[in-house]
């Protein structure tokens, strides 16, 4: 956030909405993730039987048509249909109303590293197979990535500042916190922000195999390919995935009796500048991140209780996360509780960390870690307290979520217990 920001401008979270291979409920997701339960599964998007890499975290039971009609429908990719699906379980639970008194006050952040490309894939095939006359006049608006923003603003009026963050794997990360920053500055008093990914697909997973970044050993064992931390993990498990949040002003929600999940404390990003594909190996990158997102908070090490790891199950990333963490809080580091949820959900890009913020809040409302499930033999570079056997109880007032995106995108949300 802004050094300029007003401080005395709190940010607070009123609403939220998943749609997530482990379900598309918020009580669905959360009870699944205490019960360490996997959403990774054999593909049933396109034929993967001639691919290294078989499985996926696809959402099993999201139903279209409770959020838009047929038409509507048709005229979206599955990444928009998700978003707009997801915040409009954010503004339910929040408890607003479906027209805002002020929509000039209303802005919309939201993140996604692939948008709807799927579209735009499917209609280059039928272009080659039928020629141009055949090619779909949605095909170019439902590929852009900022698609699913304009539905959001379309349906409730929202007319204040839009943002589309496409960082890839931090997408989802920095949507929150640009959000946030939003309202810190006073160019809105509420903020419809989240992410949405949805690109289960036969030309991604070929692009990902090719850089041979997928799991290949757990075809006929889904469920144990996910292993954050684990000396046998192989790569991170592809998935879909959506969160929605509402962010309002402290003012805004007290104003209306809002019933509050937790505070959004501080938010930074930075760059590695160092390689498109992996972490830079000192861990600078993703420490300065969660350096100054603490610094933004206000706050000191010593006060974080929970960390939600970006933990994608490679053998890069994890060891560099957890150097990291031990730069920035040193022999504290073994004391604080880790947890990754990509565990059980796999890894949905830019959607991530907008889902991961979610389950921040909740352990901060609830005093209750998930557990990082398939994590048997902890790699020795990878030494903290991952919290493993299961849940935790934790009486959490300050929790750190991490995403760290190809091309270097770092980006760190501080999550605080609301307190008056």
């Amino acid at each position: 956030m802004s050094e300029n920001g007003d401080r005395a401008r709190r940010v607070v979270i009123t609403g939220m909405g998943v749609a997530t291979p482990v379900g598309s409920t918020l009580e669905k997701f959360w009870e699944a993730l205490l019960a360490g339960q996997s959403g990774i599964r054999r593909i049933t998007r396109f034929d993967a039987s001639g691919f290294p890499c078989q499985i996926a975290g696809e959402i099993p039971d999201f139903e279209v048509e409770n959020f838009l009609s047929p038409k509507e429908a048709r005229r979206m990719s599955f990444a928009s249909q998700i978003a707009l699906g997801v915040v409009d379980m954010a503004v339910e639970d929040a408890g607003l109303p479906e027209r805002f008194p002020d929509p000039e006050r209303v802005g919309v952040s939201l993140g996604t590293a692939i948008g709807g490309l799927e579209r735009a894939f499917e209609a280059y095939r039928e272009y080659l197979e039928k020629g141009l006359n055949k090619v779909n006049p949605f095909v170019i608006p439902s590929a852009m990535h900022n698609t699913a923003t304009f539905h959001v603003a379309e349906r409730y009026s929202a007319f204040g500042p839009n943002k589309t963050i496409v960082t890839a794997c931090a997408a989802g990360t920095q949507a929150v916190g640009e959000a946030a920053e939003m309202i810190r500055l006073g160019h809105a008093d509420l903020v419809l922000t989240g992410a949405a990914e949805a690109a289960v697909s036969d030309f991604m997973f070929a692009g990902f195999a090719a850089m041979r970044a997928l799991p290949i050993n757990y075809n006929n064992d889904p469920e144990r390919a996910s292993r954050p931390f684990d000396a046998s993990r192989e790569g991170f498990v592809f998935s879909e995935g959506a969160a929605g949040l509402v962010l309002e002003s402290l003012e805004h929600a007290r104003q209306r009796g809002a019933r509050i999940y937790a505070e959004v404390a501080g938010y930074a990003s930075s760059s590695d500048a160092f390689h498109i594909a992996t972490l830079e190996p000192s861990g600078n990158g993703a420490l300065r991140t969660m350096r100054w997102a603490l610094e933004d908070a206000q706050l000191a090490p010593t006060e974080v209780g929970y960390i939600n790891a970006h933990g994608t199950s490679t053998p890069t990333n994890d060891a560099v996360e957890t150097l990291a963490i031990k730069l920035l809080f040193g022999e504290r580091a073994y004391d604080i509780p880790i947890s990754s949820t990509k565990s059980m959900i796999g890894h949905a890009m830019g959607a991530s960390g907008a889902i991961e913020a979610v389950a921040c809040a909740l352990t901060l409302q609830r005093g209750k870690i998930h557990p990082t499930i398939n994590l048997e033999h902890p790699d020795p570079a990878c030494d903290l307290d991952y919290v493993a056997a299961g849940p935790r109880e934790a009486d959490v007032t300050v929790a750190l979520s991490n995403s760290f995106g190809l091309g270097g995108q770092n980006a760190c949300l501080v999550l605080r217990r609301f307190e008056d």
